[in-house]
């Protein structure tokens, strides 16, 4: 589900770009969100995915134009966990943590 200000970001949109955003949205968001939770508190991992969402929407243009938007939002994505939990795994912990702890296939890593 996205958030009101998310939907409000989204409006101003063609409707392809606007699809597109939520295809990545709902796609994405369950694996961000297991990540976040796992690294940091429940509530934490909540606001956490919410705001980088909304970021993303807010600069969804420019991220569609980057040559692999999906490991574009990823990096950033770790970035901001990392950030607030003041901890930063390498890329290989992650992995881990996705492959042995929440148990994502190898594809599933992959997409994300």
């Amino acid at each position: 589900m996205t958030t009101t200000a998310t939907r409000k970001n989204m409006k101003a949109m063609p409707a392809v770009l606007t699809n597109a955003f939520y295809a990545f949205y709902d796609l994405h968001r369950p694996a961000y969100y297991a990540f976040a939770q796992a690294r940091l508190p429940a509530e934490e991992a909540r606001v956490a995915v919410a705001h980088f969402f909304s970021l993303v929407a807010d600069n969804w243009t420019s991220v569609v134009n980057e040559r692999c938007p999906s490991a574009w939002a990823w990096e950033r994505h770790t970035q901001v966990i990392a950030r607030r939990s003041g901890r930063t795994p390498t890329p290989a912990q992650d992995i881990s943590l996705l492959h042995d702890h929440l148990l994502f296939s190898i594809r599933e890593i992959a997409t994300l």
